[in-house]
């Protein structure tokens, strides 16, 4: 029985979805500091700290939409909406989680705990007040990613160039539409409130814009942005083989796979409606798989190892 719980627990906090906290290490990855231990490990302490606020705005968000959620074809298996977690437990947790959280912050730094502050203040008011406006709760999500983009920067020192920044922006709320798209076609207006006010059309209007300027963002950030170049054994023997290889640019070669990336995310959600879940979008998909994986090869060969 306590296994069962433990296990219950485990799906309350969605720790599946930890994935999304991975932005925190963009900062050292794109500085060129990814293998510096000191830095590596104040980073993995972020991560932590923001998995432990994800799952806190997870369950409380849960408690406030169990009542929708029970109307939903796959979140009615939730713990709380599907009965297996009470709602005085899920209070308890939500307590737990914060306290815990918040104080791990504010033994790293001042700054970083005021950012987690407004991390799990931001996803409080949008629980109980913010995702009822539409647009408002896309902008709202997107801002969480961008919090979490800046406490990589503020927990390791590491400056994180505008155009990729804005490219985070803009892909975090290319995907919100996409999720809120698929919701609406998926499951109607009886499963969000602020579907009510949604359109179809104006959800594609959304996903089109913040598609394209994710990768006009992007295609900016390869162009404008000299990518840090780390000293390793094959510099030298690069140098010489290709006089001038640290001035091209060479980061623009990933642009043709963020294109396609953000293609085969929209086809998967206007074929297959899969939209709705981008954590398992971005771990069961093949095509996704394999072009996530091919642009993370060409970024850190790039900067730490040509």
């Amino acid at each position: 029985m306590k296994s069962n719980k433990f296990f219950i627990y485990l799906r309350a906090i969605r720790v599946n979805q930890w994935l999304k906290n991975l932005v925190v290490f963009t900062a050292i990855i794109f500085s060129g500091k990814l293998f510096q231990i000191d830095l590596f490990s104040k980073s993995c302490y972020a991560f932590f700290t923001f998995c432990l606020l994800s799952s806190t705005s997870y369950v409380l968000n849960d408690i406030i939409d169990y009542p929708y959620d029970r109307k939903h074809a796959v979140k009615k298996y939730r713990p709380i909406a599907s009965g297996e977690m009470s709602l005085q437990e899920a209070t308890f947790i939500v307590f737990i989680l914060t306290l815990t959280s918040l104080i791990i912050a504010l033994f790293f730094s001042i700054s970083f705990f005021f950012l987690s502050l407004t991390f799990i203040l931001l996803h409080f008011f949008y629980s109980l007040y913010l995702k009822k406006f539409p647009a408002i709760d896309i902008f709202t999500i997107s801002l969480s990613f961008m919090i979490r983009t800046f406490a990589g920067e503020v927990a390791t020192g590491c400056h994180i160039p505008i155009w990729l920044t804005l490219t985070i922006f803009f892909i975090s709320l290319f995907m919100a539409s996409v999720k809120r798209h698929a919701e609406l076609v998926a499951h109607g207006k009886e499963t969000r409130e602020s579907l009510y006010l949604y359109k179809e059309h104006y959800l594609d209007f959304l996903t089109n814009t913040f598609a394209t300027t994710t990768i006009i963002a992007y295609s900016t950030y390869t162009y404008v942005e000299k990518p840090p170049q780390v000293t390793t054994i094959f510099s030298s023997q690069i140098t010489n083989l290709f006089p001038g290889f640290e001035a091209r640019k060479w980061m623009m070669i990933t642009i043709p796979l963020v294109v396609y990336g953000i293609a085969r995310y929209a086809q998967l959600l206007y074929e297959k409606y899969e939209g709705e879940r981008p954590e398992k979008v971005i771990t069961t998909d093949i095509p996704l798989i394999v072009t996530i994986g091919a642009w993370g090869m060409i970024i850190i060969s790039l900067i730490y190892l040509l």
